[in-house]
């Protein structure tokens, strides 16, 4: 019986470890979201590789759809029209232009974007700018 115990314990350890590495070279392959942007500038990638990260702007924003918030596109095509400052509002001194009915969401996130360097924000609006 105790073999039969070790044998089944192995097995599934077994199991996990190639199911690890499986994950591990899946983790080496990047991603594009449907409808992100492939040719990007180092600007536009920096600015991806915040809003994908640490920024954590992805989990509201989806590149053409609405999730949380509003998607990349509606975001992009708004602050163009009006010229408006993208910056300015990631800093939390800017007025909410596109959807401002969820402008209250948004603004809990404004403790992480202050932290932002301008360089990062202006790479993550360069980002938004470039999905089409």
């Amino acid at each position: 019986m105790k073999k039969l115990l070790i044998a089944i314990i192995l097995t599934a350890l077994a199991a996990c470890g190639g199911k690890q590495e499986k994950s591990a070279e899946n983790a080496e392959t990047p991603t594009v979201a449907e409808g992100a942007a492939t040719n990007l500038t180092p600007e536009e990638q920096a600015g991806q590789e915040i809003f994908d990260g640490k920024g954590n702007c992805y989990t509201c924003h989806k590149p053409d759809a609405q999730a949380v918030g509003p998607s990349i596109k509606e975001i992009a095509k708004i602050y163009k029209e009006q010229k408006a400052d993208m910056v300015t509002f990631l800093k939390g001194n800017g007025k909410p232009i596109v959807k401002p009915e969820q402008y209250e969401v948004m603004k809990t996130n404004f403790y992480l974007t202050k932290t932002f360097t301008d360089a990062e924000l202006k790479s993550i609006q360069a980002y938004m700018y470039s999905v089409q």
